[in-house]
């Protein structure tokens, strides 16, 4: 293939097109499919003549939002690489995408040497995160830790924990789910952000997923 066929799922019409002319003035990349919403993707997928390597997918998006069809799209789809592309910088946010399958996950306010960078890093390594999100949220080389001397330091309430704070529930929430006080809850979560050497709740939930903690 000469090229790296793309989709963007994007409500905002005067964005996903922007985004597609800035896309096609490389000759490297094509712009196969552009939906306004995933739904309209979904359907358009199913007919394509040429499937996506790469989609841009917006989160906030009427019918079908962002994490719905990154969820629907791994299971069906998972050859095909979803990079986030949203104003949404809140943390739960980011968490869910993730756990949805996301491999990439941009603002859109970078710049374009990033955006091409994020998807030649997805294509030819897996993933990319912008440094906002690694400072932010990622406070762990994951890469680097030996995970099975790490987890097996873990007791069995701690991996419990893991478990709810992998999910929508607050702390206190948690505690209630454990029978636990909120004081010992903050306990579990002290002790296994020092044991996993995360910063975060979304750096716990990172480390849960590559190694099958959620």
């Amino acid at each position: 293939m000469e090229y790296i066929p793309i989709a963007i799922v994007d409500d905002h019409t005067l964005m996903s097109k922007a985004l597609e002319n800035m896309i096609t003035e490389d000759a490297k990349y094509k712009v196969v499919m552009n939906n306004a919403n995933g739904e309209d993707f979904i359907q358009a997928l199913s007919n394509a003549n040429e499937l996506p390597q790469v989609v841009l997918m917006d989160i906030n998006m009427p019918y079908k939002n962002g994490i719905e069809t990154t969820q629907w799209l791994s299971e069906r789809f998972p050859e095909i690489k979803v990079i986030a592309l949203t104003m949404e910088d809140d943390e739960q946010v980011i968490i869910k995408m993730l756990k949805a399958g996301a491999k990439g996950y941009l603002l859109k306010d970078m710049q374009p040497y990033l955006f091409f960078q994020a998807i030649e890093n997805v294509i030819n390594k897996g993933s990319f995160y912008t440094d906002f999100v690694t400072q932010k949220l990622l406070k762990i080389k994951i890469e680097d830790m030996k995970s099975s001397s790490i987890i097996s330091e873990l007791k069995e309430r701690e991996k419990e924990f893991i478990k709810w704070a992998c999910s929508e529930l607050t702390y206190k929430e948690i505690a209630d789910k454990m029978c636990l006080s909120p004081k010992t809850v903050d306990g579990y979560r002290d002790a296994v952000f020092i044991k996993l050497e995360v910063k975060s709740r979304v750096g716990l939930v990172l480390f849960a997923l590559k190694y099958g903690l959620a």
